[in-house]
C-alpha cells in the first residue's frame, strides 16, 4: 500500500524574528470542529453592547486563562473568550536563557498553551481543543493598538456575521 502524502503545514513562524526576546504575542486557539461550546454572544440592541456569557466550559477555560499570569515573568494582557474560540494577548516581561543555554522563550508560549489545553480537557474529560494554534508577534504600538481594539470589538463582529480571524491566522 503507498504511503498516503500528508498536507503540508503552514509556517507558523515568522523566520526573522528572534522569538528569545521578551514581547508581546496575540495567540488564537480554536475548538475542534469550530463548535460553539464556550460562549454566547448576547445583547446588540439599539441600547445594549454584545457582551459574551460563558458556558460551563467557557468558565473553565478562563480559570485557567486566568491562572497563566501565575507564570513568572508571563502575564495575559487581554482576552476573549468566543463561542468556538479563545483570543490570548500575552506579554513577556524579559528575555529567559543566558548567553550559555539556549533560551526557552520559543517553548513558553507554546508550553503555556498547551497546558491550558491540558487542564481544560482534564476538567471537562474531553479533548476539545485543535490540535495547533495561531501566534501572532506584536510588532510595535499601532499592531498592539490594533489588536486590543480587534479583541474588543470581537463580540460585535461575531453578532454582525463579520467575524473574520484572517488578518491574525497566518
Amino acid at each position: 500500500m503507498p504511503d498516503k502524502e500528508l498536507p503540508q503545514r503552514k509556517q507558523l513562524r515568522l523566520p526573522e524574528y528572534n522569538y528569545s526576546s521578551a514581547g508581546k504575542y496575540f495567540l488564537t486557539v480554536c475548538i475542534k470542529n469550530r463548535q460553539n461550546i464556550l460562549s454566547d454572544i448576547v445583547g446588540g440592541g439599539a441600547l445594549d453592547a454584545p457582551k459574551i456569557v460563558l458556558s460551563p466550559i467557557g468558565k473553565i477555560v478562563e480559570k485557567y486563562i486566568l491562572s497563566t499570569n501565575n507564570i513568572k515573568n508571563v502575564s495575559v494582557l487581554k482576552y476573549a473568550i468566543m463561542p468556538d474560540h479563545i483570543h490570548l494577548l500575552i506579554g513577556i516581561q524579559r528575555p529567559f536563557g543566558t548567553s550559555r543555554a539556549p533560551s526557552p522563550t520559543n517553548e513558553i508560549i507554546p508550553h503555556s498553551i498547551s497546558t491550558l489545553k491540558r487542564f481544560v480537557n482534564r476538567d471537562i474529560g474531553e479533548n476539545i481543543f485543535q490540535r495547533s494554534f495561531y501566534d501572532h508577534v506584536v510588532r510595535g504600538d499601532v499592531d498592539y493598538r490594533e489588536i486590543w481594539e480587534y479583541i474588543d470589538a470581537n463580540p460585535i463582529m461575531w453578532l454582525m456575521g463579520n467575524h473574520d480571524d484572517s488578518k491574525y491566522l497566518r
